[in-house]
């Protein structure tokens, strides 16, 4: 294995995350003259949310700009120099590949796109609840880009290909579609549901890139281990600034867009049944929204006192921090896992 691969990975990491402190400034002195201020939920809506993040109210969003951006213009950057130059150093530091980058891309920019304007909407107060797209209208937009993603894989590449660690590769035909639409949008909505306290978000994704990174670096797949150490670079300069007391949110362009990409390279590396392994929290933030809702459509109660679990947690007085930085330890073990399943995988 050429050792540059490895040079190359670290170095537009760490590039990642010099561009996007950089620029971040620029961004927001924008957010602060403009008011791009989040719409907290009200008293009536959510009670208990509303007590414990009040003081959050005009903090600004649109935050998640700063990563999709990055990895975006870097994408293209070392792309059409490779393009323009011919020279060599371009062309290794190039990681935009119709084979294992273009998709999961296009799918962060296009998914970025529908939640910046969900997180407009929110800022301006318009739509249901203070602001924002309805979630049957979100669920039908981004079943639509998983749709997209889907037909891609099935008739552009071929696939139809489902991994069960330890036992095989397994072809199921036109299933493959319904199950990659699943896997996006429950990845990309419970993503979301974990942007609700300071740095929780950018944290967690980071981790999960991270483990994919390693997961990708292990199959041959080099650009799209690239692909997420950019991501994850860029993660942790939006975490410097994200970190409590936040200087802004994420956002649905951030946390949205995040979530379906982690979800097509769960797919491009074929290793889809560990993504519960490696966000078992993300997994765990969903659950408890689904227990919450169905406990008091059902039984006329309450199962946690606010939900995603996280609010639980901060309502029964654990510190905004504490809750933080032990999801960030239990989601760093878990990716250890996964990886550990995966590479077990491999030699058994």
């Amino acid at each position: 294995m050429d050792t540059f691969i490895i040079i190359k990975i670290f170095f537009l990491a760490a590039l990642a995350f010099i561009v996007t402190i950089l620029w971040t400034p620029l961004l927001t002195h924008f957010m602060y003259k403009y008011n791009w201020g989040k719409k907290i939920r009200t008293e009536e809506n959510a009670p208990i949310m509303s007590q414990l993040h009040n003081h959050k109210a005009g903090t600004p969003t649109m935050g998640g700009l700063l990563i999709w951006v990055t990895v975006l213009v870097m994408a293209l950057v070392f792309y059409f120099l490779a393009q323009w130059t011919g020279w060599e150093l371009f062309n290794k530091l190039n990681f935009l590949t119709r084979s294992q980058t273009l998709l999961p891309l296009g799918a962060l920019v296009a998914s970025a796109l529908v939640g910046l304007f969900d997180d407009i909407l929110n800022i301006r107060g318009i739509g249901p609840k203070g602001g924002g797209l309805q979630l049957r209208y979100k669920l039908l937009i981004y079943t639509i880009i998983a749709l997209v993603g889907s037909f891609w894989f099935f008739f552009k590449l071929d696939w139809d290909l489902m991994r069960v660690p330890f036992v095989g590769d397994f072809q199921i035909g036109w299933w493959y579609i319904p199950i990659f639409i699943f896997i996006i949008v429950a990845t990309s909505f419970s993503v979301n549901e974990t942007d609700g306290l300071d740095g929780l978000a950018g944290g967690l994704v980071a981790i999960s890139f991270a483990a994919f990174g390693v997961i990708a670096f292990t199959q041959g797949r080099y650009d799209l281990a690239t692909f997420c150490g950019v991501i994850v670079g860029a993660l942790l300069a939006f975490l410097w600034f994200n970190i409590a007391p936040a200087r802004f949110f994420m956002g649905d362009t951030g946390s949205m867009s995040l979530g379906v990409t982690l979800g097509i390279i769960a797919m491009l590396t074929n290793s889809v049944l560990i993504l519960p392994v490696i966000g078992f929290l993300f997994v765990l933030e969903s659950l408890s929204v689904i227990i919450q809702v169905c406990a008091k459509k059902i039984f006329k109660r309450k199962v946690f006192l606010s939900a995603p679990i996280h609010h639980h947690f901060e309502a029964l007085g654990w510190p905004e921090t504490k809750i933080v930085m032990r999801f960030w330890l239990i989601a760093t073990v878990m990716a250890f896992l996964g990886v550990i399943l995966i590479l077990m995988d491999k030699i058994y």
